[in-house]
């Protein structure tokens, strides 16, 4: 992966905040990253470009590269803490480097049970509880939920929704909902403004239910939009509108939106009852008739304590503080003290 990522990339900014406020406390951090990365670490590069460039065909040896690369160097590091969910666990029992792996995805698929059925012992970090709730009954190495954080103070300003539009700000997949956030820009008279990145997975759903859409004059299409940008949007909407239809891991753009004083309009699945609470923060709804009446109620909601509540539970500093807890936990079996130097790989 490029770290940080050029555009959209959940997980490549979590790691790039994460290393750079690593680097930052004194720590000696090694990066395995993309060659196209920017880092404050060192950077080790196997792969010369994101492997989401790639085809599966073309990427797949990448990754195994890179598992190998830090096992051969495993002995340089105090601590490996893996963004790479399950691969390199054909490995770590074999390191002579205590290890730590933050799953960012779902885990509510058999073959991810499968996958911690087989392998207990490894030491996981989940980014919400929800997360992982589905694995809950199995006995796993749980050492913390941590949930993301970003520079949101430096990053994002209180704005006062004075654009008058909705936002929508992801991917265009089911998952997000997109579709049935413009369905209710439309139904409600109200602009809607989508930054959005349209990868192969969707294609097929943005082709069928989004593009028939994107023709109605209250919708602006803005595509994949930069960081500078997305501030931008998000300060001048009334609302995040992204009615997810599955169990979201964390989401990023729901703390962004957060940051910059713009209530959310979602469904309360996955993460968000941590990341937000109902009538103070924005919505929870279920049906479209719950978000046109979502819609109507924007006004009661204070942009201040949003900006507030994301700025004191959501910052890289918390985020940071939490992993050198868990870092130190993990380590305790050991007899290796911080501070620690991390591969993160």
């Amino acid at each position: 992966m490029r770290v940080p990522p050029a555009r959209y990339g959940g997980t490549e900014r979590i790691v790039a905040e994460l290393t750079a406020e690593l680097v930052r406390r004194g720590h000696d951090v090694t990066l395995f990253a993309a060659a196209t990365s920017f880092t404050a670490a060192r950077l080790w590069s196997v792969a010369p470009r994101p492997l989401w460039e790639l085809t599966a065909y073309e990427s797949f040896p990448y990754e195994i590269a890179q598992v190998e690369t830090v096992a051969r160097n495993a002995a340089s590091f105090d601590i490996i803490h893996w963004h790479l969910d399950f691969l390199h666990w054909l490995v770590v029992d074999q390191l002579p480097t205590p290890s730590v792996t933050t799953m960012h995805g779902r885990l509510d698929t058999d073959s991810v049970r499968l996958m911690f059925a087989a392998h207990p012992e490894h030491p996981v970090i989940s980014i919400s509880d929800s997360q992982m709730r589905p694995v809950s009954d199995l006995a796993l190495n749980w050492v913390a939920t941590i949930h993301h954080g970003l520079d949101l103070a430096g990053s994002f300003r209180l704005g006062g929704g004075d654009g008058g539009y909705l936002a929508f700000v992801g991917r265009s997949s089911a998952d997000k909902g997109l579709a049935t956030a413009i369905r209710i820009a439309i139904r409600t008279g109200t602009p809607i403004k989508i930054g959005a990145r349209v990868g192969p997975p969707p294609q097929v759903y943005h082709e069928s239910e989004v593009e028939p859409l994107l023709d109605h004059p209250l919708v602006e299409w803005l595509g994949e939009i930069s960081d500078a940008e997305k501030a931008v949007l998000l300060e001048g909407a009334k609302a995040l509108i992204m009615p997810i239809e599955w169990e979201e891991p964390f989401g990023l753009s729901f703390i962004e939106s957060l940051a910059a004083g713009t209530p959310i309009i979602t469904r309360a699945r996955g993460a968000l009852p941590e990341i937000m609470r109902d009538g103070l923060h924005g919505y929870f709804v279920d049906t479209e008739d719950d978000m046109v009446q979502a819609i109507a109620k924007l006004d009661d909601i204070d942009r201040a304590e949003c900006r507030r509540w994301a700025l004191d539970r959501f910052s890289t500093q918390r985020m940071v503080d939490d992993y050198e807890y868990a870092y130190r936990r993990v380590l305790d079996a050991g007899t290796i003290s911080a501070p620690a130097r991390v591969s993160a790989a």
